[in-house]
């Protein structure tokens, strides 16, 4: 009985710590998901998304970054999201899904269900063992993932939104991307948790 209590009071502590300010504002305000004031923030910030765009949301699930950019781009611009699991509730004529993984998924059925994009999203994270290394090495992946895409899908001037682990690599990586836009930058939102270490990384303005 004492280690069911024990075990009772510790997922209710847990389920409290993740049920934050941006949580609980979150919900009151009807989107999908707390990240999306990481999105906004950034938005507001560089001037990432504009009425008429075509967005690229990978790993869109649960979807709050895809339901903001689909409020931003207005009826005349279009969300494509990539993702294993379907966002709910995303019934827009301007909302595609797309089931396939990201990391594996083919670059030809990229270019040719995708066509050119203004902006790129990676909200992408891997399952996180809690071993630093090993989880920045997974995110990196991803975060390289996603600028192999961004750059065969991207317009000129275009832009790239994409979360990375802070680690070793982070430096290089940052170098290497550096190649292809006109401005690089790290941002980390206000809505990011303090014990986090993901970070953002914008390259603004595609250079072709």
């Amino acid at each position: 009985m004492q280690r069911a209590y024990i075990c009772d009071k510790y997922r209710k502590m847990k389920a409290t710590r993740w049920d934050d300010h941006y949580a609980r504002q979150a919900r009151d305000e009807k989107w999908l998901a707390r990240s999306v004031y990481k999105l906004r923030e950034m938005d507001k910030k560089f001037r990432l998304i504009h009425k008429g765009n075509r967005l690229l949301d990978l790993g869109c699930f649960p979807g709050s970054w895809s339901q903001y950019g689909l409020e931003k781009v207005g009826p005349s611009g279009e969300v494509v999201g990539i993702d294993l699991i379907r966002p709910k509730n995303l019934l827009f004529p301007n909302y595609r899904f797309i089931h396939d993984n990201v990391l594996s998924m083919d670059m030809d059925r990229i270019l040719r269900e995708i066509g050119s994009i203004d902006v790129v999203m990676s909200d992408l994270a891997p399952k996180t063992t809690g071993m630093r290394l090993t989880d920045a090495s997974r995110s990196m992946s991803l975060a390289t993932r996603a600028v192999e895409i961004a750059l065969a899908v991207l317009k000129k001037k275009g832009h790239l939104v994409c979360k990375v682990f802070e680690g070793e690599d982070l430096r290089l990586f940052r170098a290497e991307t550096a190649m292809y836009f006109k401005n690089i930058r790290l941002f980390r939102p206000e809505a990011t948790r303090k014990r986090s270490r993901e970070i953002y990384l914008l390259g603004l303005d595609l250079i072709k």
